[in-house]
């Protein structure tokens, strides 16, 4: 009986230790349950921390180093380049009587052209010289008493381009020879000697006559872009 007794006494040890040893193992398989299921992590970190109730900017809205597109192209060539005065060598004139004449049987009016014929642009300026010439003698001339009649203003001629003036002459009236209203005798040149400041005299003839003339007198207007009529 000492020994049953014995086995009676330990029973209640023996269950204490069964109960503690019960206790570990749901520990252990509680730890084990966690450690087969963790928490999910984010599946996208933010790129950079926010302020709280901001809004983290979007790609769009991020700088870029990117240069800004011009607007504007340079502008080709000098603008600080002086155009020069055209020289006599630098032009060609030519003369054709005008369409816008007075009346009479003398050549009225008379457009004369100049034709840039340098490599560079130049400039044309005011009211002409003229001078009534034979043929093939410009320095045996008569000047002619120009009226001068609009404003002079500067004329920039390209390579190649054109200006112009007009000559008005007191017309002669009447058939053959003619005659003048103010009683002068009218007076006939084969060519004109026509001149401008800086540009030198140029000597012109018509294609269809000679230049006649009343009161050896005329009126011009100075270097025009515009061709007169």
């Amino acid at each position: 009986m000492q020994y049953v007794n014995g086995i009676r006494k330990a029973a209640p040890a023996i269950a204490a230790l069964l109960a503690a040893l019960s206790v570990t193992a749901c520990q252990a398989g509680g730890s084990e349950a966690g450690a087969e299921s963790p928490s999910k992590a984010p599946s996208s970190a933010p790129s950079a921390s926010t302020t709280p109730g901001t809004k983290a900017p979007e790609a769009s809205d991020a700088p870029t180093s990117k240069a800004p597109t011009a607007t504007a192209s340079p502008i080709s060539g000098s603008t600080g380049t002086t155009v020069k005065t055209c020289t006599a060598t630098a032009l060609k004139a030519a003369a054709y009587q005008a369409t816008d004449r007075p009346d009479g049987t003398g050549t009225g009016a008379a457009i004369i052209e100049f034709t840039n014929t340098s490599a560079g642009a130049c400039l044309l300026q005011g009211h002409p010289t003229v001078a009534g010439a034979g043929n093939g003698s410009p320095e045996h001339n008569a000047p002619l008493k120009v009226t001068p009649t609009g404003s002079a203003t500067p004329v920039k001629v390209a390579p190649g381009g054109k200006a112009w003036l007009k000559l008005t002459f007191v017309q002669v009236q009447g058939e053959a020879d003619g005659y003048c209203e103010s009683g002068s005798k009218p007076a006939s040149y084969p060519t004109l000697v026509v001149g401008l400041p800086g540009s030198g005299a140029h000597q012109v003839a018509l294609d269809d006559g000679v230049f006649a003339e009343c009161d050896n007198t005329v009126t011009a207007t100075a270097a025009t872009a515009t061709k007169p009529v």
